[in-house]
């Protein structure tokens, strides 16, 4: 069996843009590729190319790799090829912003297509935030103002909401559109980050003591959230913490209660 290349590090929130130390979520997303100096890429359309988060990259990732950010509300006065240079990439960065932006923006210069391609030749996508949902089918947005679903590329199945802990209106957006009909998926609080091989979650991490990411999926009208706890990347965690749920186990318990339900459906 061809071993599986593609990967995705969804995290919730947080990050390198926040005033709390995620730095071991930026080592981790570093050490992703097997490579010893990885070409790591930010891509901070979401934040309107802020230069604020321009600068915050490249403090914290400075030593991590060859770093480069791509700007591309700045193609005029710093002209690159976006294909070309994405596809140079060992990691891609997606940094945080408007999600709805951020996809009408990639859409005109190709780049839902470019990501799609990066995926597949094992290039590692990442991003916090509005680069977390942007490569699930939905994610839950506030460009518009107040909560909403969203689209997004769709690498990954299902539906993902960020910033599960801090953001209540979000929070309650999910856990409706959910029980009305969005596909089941994964509320991230801030610090934790998400790492999909393929379409298949392997490790959930966190950077943060006590945040977590939580299943949201619906059972028989009723939203069914389920605790997962990630590893912590701090080397020294609290002690007396829950035992974390297991990938396997998690996988296990969800097929167990999937099968209960199709066998309750009416045909």
């Amino acid at each position: 069996m061809r071993e599986e290349r593609r990967r995705i590090l969804a995290m919730g929130g947080g990050g390198f843009t926040t005033s709390v130390s995620d730095a071991p979520l930026e080592h981790y997303a570093a050490s992703l590729p097997a490579v010893a100096e990885p070409a790591i890429c930010l891509l901070p359309t979401a934040g309107g190319d802020a230069d604020e988060q321009i600068d915050r990259f490249h403090r914290a990732f400075r030593g991590l790799g060859r770093l480069s950010h791509l700007s591309l509300f700045r193609l005029g006065t710093h002209p690159v090829d976006p294909r070309e240079h994405l596809l140079a990439q060992d990691v891609i960065y997606v940094g945080g912003g408007s999600l709805a932006n951020l996809l009408a923006i990639w859409r005109v210069h190709g780049l839902d297509e470019t990501l799609r391609e990066a995926w597949e030749r094992g290039i590692v996508l990442c991003g916090v935030s509005a680069g977390s949902m942007c490569w699930f089918e939905h994610g839950i947005t506030r460009s518009h103002g107040r909560s909403r679903p969203a689209a997004g590329l769709g690498l990954l199945p299902g539906s993902n909401s960020v910033h599960h802990g801090s953001d209540p209106d979000r929070r309650a957006c999910y856990a409706e559109a959910v029980l009305d009909g969005l596909p089941p998926g994964y509320a991230v609080d801030d610090g934790v980050g998400l790492l999909f091989a393929g379409t298949e979650l392997v490790e959930v991490v966190s950077a943060r003591e006590g945040a977590r990411a939580h299943r949201i999926e619906a059972d028989g009208g009723r939203l069914v959230e389920t605790p997962v706890l990630p590893r912590l990347l701090d080397p020294a965690p609290a002690a007396g913490r829950d035992a974390p749920v297991e990938i396997a186990e998690f996988r296990e318990a969800r097929r167990r209660r999937e099968a209960g339900s199709r066998r309750a459906r009416p045909v």
